[in-house]
C-alpha cells in the first residue's frame, strides 16, 4: 500500500473523492462527485487564518491542529466506520497541503489505501481550463439563433430528447441571458462551478458528431462564456428560427407566466433598463408589470427592446449568419416545438466545418 502522488487523470481509480476544504470553498466549486468532509469549517478556518496573520504560524498550527483532529475523528466515526479495508479514498484540499495531508495520514493509519490529490483543487482548476481550451475548438457546433421568444432553449431540449448532442449553456448558467432571464429558485453558480460543469459536459461529446448550441453573448447573467468556446460558437454554422411574432408572444406568455406572480419584482427588473429607455416608456412598462398586463408588456418588450437588440448583435457576433439556414415557424406550442426540432435535426449542411 504505497503512498504516491495522484493526478486528476486517476480520479476514476478511487472509491470516493473527498473534498476536505471548508463548506464555503466546496460550495464555490468542487470536483464533480466529491463529498465534503471539512477538516476546518468556515469559522474555524477564519480563526486559524486570523491567528496566522496576527500572532504566528506556530500558534495557528497549534489551534488548527486540535480543530482538525476533532473534525477528522467526527468524520471517521459518522461516515467511514463501516468502510471495508479495500475502500480507497482520494482526498484533496486547496493545493494538496496540510489539510488533506493530515486526513490522509489518519486514514492510512487505520489501514485504508488513502491517497492525496497532487496539487489539490488548484490542479483540478488548471485541468478544467486546459480541457476547455483543448475541446472547444474541436466541437462541430451548430448554432441555433432567433429573436427572443423563438423557443430556442425548448428546441434544444427537444433535439436532445431525439438523440442529438446538445450544449445548453443557459441551463448550466441557470440564467436565460436577458433582463428577465433569472430562473426562479435557481441561483447562478460561481464562474468556476459553471466552467467545471461545462467542461464535464463537453468531455462526454463525440467530437465526430454535431453539437447543437444556442447563440449566446459573452455574458449569461453575471457569468462569462469561456473565450475558446465563444470563439468556436461565433465561427460555426447557423440555423435561424424564423417564428411569427404571434407565435413568439404566445410562447413567452406561457414560458414566463411565473413573472406575474411577483409584480413588484418584475417592475424592479424592468428598472435595470432605465438607461436604455425613455422615461415615459419605462413608466408604462412598469405600470403594466404592476397591473399584471403581461400581453401588453411582452409585446412591447419584443418590438422595442429584444428585436432591435437581436438585429444589432447577431450580425456582429455570428460570422456565418448571412449563410444561415432559416426555418419558418407559426406554432411554438409543445407539439409545434417537437415538430420544429425534427425539421431542424433533418437539415443538411452542404459543407459542414470539420472539427479541428
Amino acid at each position: 500500500m504505497s503512498h504516491k502522488p495522484t493526478t486528476v487523470k486517476q480520479l476514476a481509480e478511487f472509491s470516493v473523492l473527498i473534498d476536505v476544504r471548508s463548506p464555503a470553498e466546496y460550495a464555490l466549486d468542487h470536483i464533480p462527485g466529491a463529498i465534503n468532509c471539512p477538516v476546518l469549517n468556515d469559522e474555524e478556518r477564519r480563526i486559524v487564518g486570523t491567528t496566522y496573520v496576527q500572532v504566528s504560524a506556530f500558534e495557528a498550527r497549534k489551534i488548527g491542529g486540535a480543530m482538525v483532529a476533532r473534525n477528522i475523528a467526527r468524520h471517521l466515526d459518522a461516515l467511514f466506520r463501516d468502510k471495508p479495508k479495500e475502500w480507497r479514498p482520494l482526498l484533496y484540499c486547496w493545493r494538496g497541503g496540510m489539510r488533506s495531508g493530515s486526513f490522509v495520514n489518519w486514514l492510512r493509519l487505520v489501514g485504508w489505501d488513502a491517497q492525496q490529490l497532487q496539487g489539490g483543487y488548484k490542479a483540478w482548476r488548471g485541468h478544467v481550463i486546459e480541457q476547455i481550451e483543448q475541446i472547444a475548438p474541436r466541437l462541430a457546433l451548430r448554432v441555433l439563433c432567433g429573436p427572443t421568444g423563438s423557443a430556442k432553449t425548448r428546441v434544444l431540449q427537444a433535439l436532445a430528447a431525439q438523440g442529438a448532442q446538445v450544449l445548453d449553456l443557459e441551463d448550466l448558467a441557470a440564467h436565460r441571458g436577458s433582463v428577465l432571464g433569472a430562473m426562479p429558485d435557481r441561483p447562478q453558480p460561481s464562474q468556476k462551478a459553471f466552467e467545471t460543469q461545462l467542461m464535464h459536459r463537453m468531455a462526454d461529446f463525440d467530437l465526430g458528431q454535431p453539437v447543437w448550441i444556442e447563440a449566446e453573448s459573452r455574458r449569461i447573467g453575471r457569468l462569462n462564456v469561456p473565450e475558446p468556446l465563444l470563439q468556436r460558437l461565433r465561427e460555426s454554422p447557423v440555423v435561424e428560427i424564423d417564428a411569427t411574432p404571434v407565435a413568439r408572444l404566445d410562447y413567452l406568455l406561457r414560458d414566463y407566466a411565473w413573472l406575474g406572480q411577483d409584480r413588484q419584482a418584475l417592475a424592479d427588473k424592468l428598472g435595470t433598463l432605465r438607461e436604455l429607455l425613455a422615461k415615459e416608456v419605462l413608466a408604462q412598462w412598469q405600470d403594466w408589470a404592476l397591473q399584471g398586463a403581461l400581453p401588453e408588456l411582452f409585446a412591447a418588450l419584443m418590438a422595442q427592446h429584444y428585436d432591435p437588440l437581436y438585429a444589432r448583435s447577431q450580425g456582429r457576433h455570428l460570422a456565418r449568419l448571412a449563410h444561415a439556414q432559416r426555418v419558418p415557424c407559426t406554432d411554438l406550442s409543445d407539439t409545434g416545438i417537437l415538430a420544429l426540432a425534427g425539421r431542424i435535426a433533418a437539415l443538411a449542411f452542404n459543407h459542414p466545418e470539420e472539427p479541428r
